[in-house]
């Protein structure tokens, strides 16, 4: 005998009711009030279930009441589906409680109240073998689900895509290449267009495939511009992933080869003309930004006490040990920081082929897209990219083209006024007044600030940079006096404080560079003068290279000093001349502190 079932409180199906439809005139009965409908067939079906009423006699109840709810019937077999399968997995339903249920439940299909169907879709597979809904058994047809699932959602219906449909990929890879390989063959990209959507549709392609194969093309041919029209035939967050996937491709462990530039480059292209967002194709590229940022951080504090140590005592030394350095050569060493910044290079450079990310920078200086370029070194500013030899190259080709409209309209007036010179045909309004005006875009002095003291691998470029500075000075002040343009002295006091001054740092006993940068300080106010040599001999500098250089510097003026005497006054003197150079503000400051 099973436990007896715990009933829900009816509030509709009452004794009352259940009384008339057990009688004789259970045809002429009706509930006055209408009644909601799931509530009513919920104790209906419990009813039936404890025993309270015939399976037979459902039919009954059901015409004596009228539902709250319009269009019932439709509805009726819905709600009654989900109460059936709703009961059918109460497992405190057992013995002849079940057996009631099933029996009600084949009433109900034989009545028309529920369609198989609806019990096929919402119940259980055991459930369904009892009330003859099924001519499986539950194991069978659970059995059998999986097996269609496993069709329809897993089962691949295209193999392998370059072997099996081989002719029109075939045709696809000839039809790009041509075009491609094809500078002249611009107007015939909307025949080109028609040509690949043909192939597709009638050889069955998968197009993320072809897109796929269209990238490849394009990495052949990234000067066609007849891509950037066929590109957008494809969605372009499906772009996004499918170029991801060329990267994680060259991420695996057994894949020792590093990422194609071609493909940096390509991939540089597409967001530079906004096919693909850089945030989308940023996240699939490794390595994760703070743990390159944590692994980078600890390989320059460990460069930084390198060069702190430089010129420090060391108190183990014996007295014989220090006087056989007094006795030494008086020498100077102006090459000490730059043998530094060429191990940091050196032990630096897998990191270029590993990160994806300073690749994808690289690409972005190769396609001169500053913009897109800019935000990944700033991303990327805690590693120091511009460290990189191929990165910092790139940065001054873009940095050379954006000042050569500039430079060259200097380079006419200056050699006018050289003539003129030479001729003694010179006019003294022609020297205080250029005949052109000079005005570098913004991003150039941004590129200026990326670039940091690394300008001293370029020495023309640096002094490219002083004299459009001092152009751009001579323009401005003779702008201002007809258009109202402010003064550019923020700007190059930027550019002087970011860039040049510490550069200058680095760039060893060059008297033309010195005058170059003269040239340009001279334009400033002395207020602003003090102010730059004030921050730049701030003691918190977290570049080693630089740090390396003010620490030789004032270690051999230190040297040069306590071995200064009248009669090696002009020899040490010339030394001291070449330090100041490079470093005057640590090389005077040394010489006043001694």
């Amino acid at each position: 005998m099973p436990p007896p079932l715990q009933a829900p409180d009816y509030k509709y199906v009452t004794e009352e009711c259940l009384r008339e439809w057990k009688g004789q005139s259970a045809a002429a009965f009706r509930i006055p009030d209408p009644v909601p409908m799931p509530r009513f067939l919920y104790e209906l079906c419990w009813a039936t279930v404890l025993g309270d009423l015939s399976p037979h006699k459902c039919r009954a109840a059901l015409d004596s009441v009228v539902f709250a709810e319009e269009a019932w019937q439709e509805d009726s077999g819905s709600v009654l589906a989900d109460i059936v399968a709703h009961l059918g997995q109460d497992i405190t339903i057992s013995g002849e409680y079940r057996n009631r249920l099933v029996k009600m439940t084949k009433s109900f299909v034989e009545s028309s109240l529920i369609a198989p169907r609806l019990l096929q879709e919402r119940c259980e597979e055991e459930f369904l073998w009892e009330v003859e809904q099924s001519k499986s058994k539950g194991q069978d047809l659970k059995a059998k689900e999986v097996r269609v699932n496993t069709r329809l959602l897993y089962q691949q219906t295209k193999f392998n895509l370059l072997r099996e449909e081989s002719e029109g990929y075939a045709k696809l890879v000839t039809l790009l290449c041509q075009v491609g390989s094809d500078l002249a063959c611009q107007n015939a990209s909307s025949a080109t267009i028609s040509i690949i959507k043909s192939l597709i549709g009638h050889f069955d392609l998968d197009p993320n495939r072809v897109f796929d194969i269209v990238l490849e093309c394009f990495e052949l041919y990234p000067d066609n511009s007849i891509f950037y029209q066929l590109i957008p035939l494809f969605p372009k967050s499906h772009a996004a992933k499918i170029l991801g996937f060329k990267f994680q491709y060259y991420q695996q462990l057994d894949v020792n080869i590093p990422v194609p530039s071609g493909l940096f480059r390509i991939a540089a292209l597409l967001v530079k003309s906004g096919l693909i967002d850089l945030d989308n194709l940023y996240a699939h590229l490794l390595p994760n930004d703070d743990e390159a940022f944590e692994h980078f951080g600890s390989f320059v504090s460990r460069k930084i006490d390198e060069a702190t140590k430089i010129g420090k005592i060391n108190l183990a030394a014996t007295g014989k040990d220090l006087m056989d350095d007094e006795k030494q050569e008086i020498t100077i060493d102006l090459y000490t920081a730059l043998e530094m910044e060429n191990d940091i290079v050196e032990e630096r450079a897998p990191e270029i082929e590993k990160n994806q990310k300073l690749g994808l920078l690289l690409g972005f200086l190769s396609v001169h897209d500053w913009d897109h370029a800019q935000l990944l070194f700033e991303r990327l500013a805690q590693l120091n990219p511009v460290e990189h030899i191929e990165i910092c190259h790139g940065l001054f080709r873009i940095i050379e083209k954006t000042i050569s409209s500039a430079y060259s309209a200097y380079c006419q007036t200056h050699h006018k006024i050289s003539r003129n010179i030479d001729t003694h045909m010179i006019d003294a309004s022609s020297v205080s007044s250029p005949s052109y005006l000079v005005h570098p875009p913004k991003v150039f002095f941004q590129m200026l600030a990326v670039c940091g003291p690394y300008l001293h691998r370029d020495t023309q470029l640096f002094q490219k940079v002083c004299r459009v500075l001092k152009a751009y000075h001579a323009s401005s002040k003779e702008s201002a006096h007809t258009t109202g343009v402010m003064s550019p002295e923020s700007h190059i006091e930027e550019a002087l404080g970011s860039c040049l001054l510490p550069s200058l740092q680095l760039i060893p006993a060059n008297p033309a560079v010195d005058m170059e940068i003269w040239g340009v300080l001279s334009l400033l106010p002395y207020e602003v003068r003090y102010r730059l040599y004030g921050e730049w001999e701030k003691d918190a500098e977290q570049n080693p290279v630089v740090l390396a250089a003010r620490q030789t510097a004032k270690l051999d003026t230190r040297r040069l000093l306590k071995r200064l005497a009248k009669e090696n006054l002009k020899q040490l003197g010339r030394m001291v001349a070449k330090l100041a150079h490079a470093n005057p503000m640590t090389v005077l400051r040394t010489i006043v502190q001694q």
